[in-house]
């Protein structure tokens, strides 16, 4: 996928890894406004995506809910975030909707087009909209599953479509790294 490759040179040339991720702030469909500082103290997960994506974001979506299944109880140490990049279509009350058939742990965030594009730029993220028949519109947009420490800084990645044995293994190094940073 071009939005996959696309995503892999960006972080091949990007500044140091703990600038990704370090300046957003977005309204969230849990009612507080998210940015770093709020999200300060706990590892996360954030997927940039939109809600009528026919295949790539479900495929995400089921499978970051399938993984915090999966790790039980340390699932919960968790916080899932989906950025919509299309929040002309995407409200906050669209997205909760939306996620809440994944998952209801799931947090949506969506903000105005400048917000979009701030926190697209803050991970390096690509998105764009591509025009279909009829005069309708899909987006194209990077498909990396970003984990993001408790201190917020750049992780690493993972792939929707990794096998689920790696998802795991990225998510429990995660949560590993930040029980460490804890006993320190």
């Amino acid at each position: 996928m071009i939005a996959a490759l696309a995503f892999s040179l960006a972080l091949a040339g990007a500044a140091p890894a703990q600038e990704i991720g370090a300046d957003f702030s977005l309204p969230a469909t849990d009612g507080r406004r998210l940015d770093p500082e709020a999200l300060r103290g706990k590892p996360y997960l954030l997927f940039f995506g939109f809600t009528h994506c026919p295949e790539i974001c479900p495929m995400a979506l089921s499978e970051i809910a399938l993984r915090l299944d999966e790790l039980g109880l340390e699932g919960d140490r968790l916080t899932p975030i989906f950025v919509t990049v299309d929040p002309a279509r995407d409200t906050l009350a669209h997205l909760r909707d939306y996620l809440g058939w994944f998952d209801p742990r799931l947090i949506g965030l969506s903000g105005s087009a400048a917000e979009t594009e701030a926190i697209a730029r803050s991970f390096r993220a690509t998105y764009r909209k591509v025009p279909t028949e009829g005069g309708d519109y899909t987006m194209d947009h990077s498909a990396a599953i970003y984990l993001i420490d408790g201190a917020g800084e750049f992780f690493g990645h993972i792939d929707y479509r990794d096998p689920p044995e790696s998802q795991l293994a990225a998510l429990r190094a995660l949560l590993a790294a930040e029980k460490d940073n804890h006993h320190d």
